[in-house]
């Protein structure tokens, strides 16, 4: 009986084992992340691809950049969503800044708006000129 116990014992210890590995793959979800600065440079015409410097900080280092999608909402209005990949699990506590390049294509001349949508529902508008 003792050996028996034993066994199961063994049994039930090597299957929450295995399944706790198996679970250990860390899950990722995408999040909207707020920026703090939006860098506009000048220059651009309707045959250079334009593009914007946006600069933030990740509230800890689980938070990696995804990049950005645009939204044309008209022909010289434009939204762009930044976003990062979180992992979840342990994760070193500090405050990440971040600069990056986000490529907004070729736009047309004329004078656009751009609005940099944050995670809570606010936003950054710059205005960006084609000529």
């Amino acid at each position: 009986m003792k050996s028996l116990t034993i066994l199961l014992t063994a049994a039930c210890v090597s299957m929450l084992s295995s399944q706790s590995f198996a679970d250990s793959t860390p899950v990722t979800q995408d999040r909207v992340v707020a920026l703090s600065d939006v860098f506009v440079p000048g220059g651009f015409d309707s045959n250079s691809d334009a593009y914007v410097v946006v600069s933030g900080i990740f509230p800890n280092g689980c938070y990696k950049w995804k990049g950005a999608s645009k939204k044309d909402v008209g022909t010289f209005e434009h939204e762009i969503t930044s976003t990062a990949s979180v992992s979840q699990g342990m994760c070193i506590q500090v405050l990440v800044p971040f600069t990056k390049d986000i490529r907004l294509g070729r736009l047309s001349s004329g004078s656009h708006t751009l609005r940099f949508l944050s995670n809570d529902g606010t936003y950054i508008e710059k205005n960006l000129v084609v000529e």
